[in-house]
């Protein structure tokens, strides 16, 4: 068995990240996360607007931390020729760009993707925008919420008439998710073909596809689906239970045999045969009835005793937990889930990026300062315009 160190997946890769706020930030962390270089590229004296989010992590900000380390970061203004020039120095050698600047700023520095395409053939070219090219919304600004609003996800979570937007942001998220599988999928495309990739991802689309089983309801059914708060328009028991000790216990079916399950754990077997809760369909109509019967149940008891039963009779359940719960969880504590990762404060915690095989290493590398790499990657990349930086 070879004792030879397990190289990164991405090791030797170069990715460019014009790159703001979280969705094209995170899919370039993962990148990052899996041996590629990325030089995040950033307004001098400025940067990413995450920077000034708050002072949380030692002078960082939460959100910055998250989403940068194992990053350069270089200052630079593209709209200073000389900055510019730099830029299209990285351009030859890099192997991904991921942008997800204001509508029109990369046409604006002559840097639009079928430009760059046609200038450089094998580059891998990720354009996040809110709404996509073409149609009536493509010059909008897009903020997770505003995408979320736009794309009504926010209208089937709350409760009814008062919509809400998901505490996670799952627009910035699931494009930074889907834009890290297309680089993915276009690097291993572009070993076969020899040919780089434009791949745009607009937030609208992203959070449309995860609509889908919503959509679904509206276009065969033609219903929308009623917000349940802490549960799932399409299930039924699905939800949150407050218990005899003053936690609250999640529980839920998926199926009509786990109902069947359920009505036996909560000593009540007639409920399984009752036509009124017999299917799924059946028991989102009468919602509150079921959940009724499960509250009267969990109310008895203390939480531990509802999850023990649960597990045994197979039913999904859990605690529902606050941040601080999970930031002390044992179930990422033993498994090894946390490291960390340098930051100009000192070293911090961080967890490992899911979704790694078991013999990669995770690059632990550091949350940058605002232009702590820029002098080296002038020399790099453009010598003769090498200077001090202004950040």
């Amino acid at each position: 068995m070879s004792t030879e160190p397990t190289r990164a997946p991405l090791a030797g890769v170069t990715v460019i990240g014009l790159e703001q706020a979280i969705a094209a930030p995170l899919c370039t962390r993962h990148l990052a996360d899996l041996g590629a270089r990325v030089i995040k590229v950033e307004q001098p004296g400025y940067g990413d607007s995450t920077r000034h989010y708050d002072t949380v992590v030692g002078g960082l900000s939460a959100h910055f931390t998250w989403l940068n380390h194992g990053k350069e970061s270089a200052a630079l203004d593209l709209r200073d020729a000389d900055d510019l020039a730099v830029l299209e120095a990285m351009l030859p050698g890099a192997d991904v760009l991921v942008s997800n600047l204001g509508p029109g700023a990369l046409d604006r520095l002559g840097l639009g993707v079928d430009e760059l395409a046609r200038r450089f053939p094998r580059l891998i070219i990720v354009d996040i925008s809110g709404y996509g090219r073409g149609g009536p919304l493509d010059h909008k600004r897009a903020y997770d919420l505003l995408i979320q609003a736009e794309a009504g996800s926010c209208a089937i979570t709350g409760i009814p008439g008062h919509p809400a937007k998901p505490g996670i942001p799952v627009a910035d998220i699931g494009t930074a998710l889907y834009a890290y599988s297309a680089v993915l999928a276009a690097l291993y495309d572009r070993e076969r073909t020899g040919r780089g990739a434009v791949v745009p991802v607009a937030m609208l689309d992203v959070v449309s596809e995860m609509m889908g089983f919503a959509l679904n309801q509206v276009l065969h059914a033609g219903t929308e689906p009623v917000p349940v708060g802490m549960g799932s328009p399409m299930i039924a028991p699905y939800g949150a239970y407050p218990t005899a000790d003053g936690q609250t216990a999640v529980l839920g079916t998926t199926s009509d045999r786990e109902w069947r399950r359920m009505t036996e754990l909560m000593g009540r077997p007639e409920l399984a045969e009752d036509p009124r809760y017999l299917h799924n369909d059946d028991r989102v109509a009468r919602r509150a009835e079921v959940d009724a019967v499960v509250q009267q149940w969990c109310a008895t008891r203390p939480l531990a005793e509802i999850q023990d039963a649960a597990d045994k009779a197979g039913i999904g359940n859990a605690r529902l937990n606050g941040v601080r719960e999970l930031a002390e969880h044992p179930q990422l504590r033993e498994r090894g889930r946390w490291r960390e990762v340098g930051t100009p404060s000192g070293p911090v915690p961080a967890l490992l990026p899911p979704g790694t095989a078991r013999d990669w290493p995770v690059t632990d590398g550091s949350v940058p300062a605002l232009g702590a790499h820029t002098d080296a990657i002038r020399a790099e990349f453009a010598p003769r315009l090498a200077r001090p930086s202004e950040s």
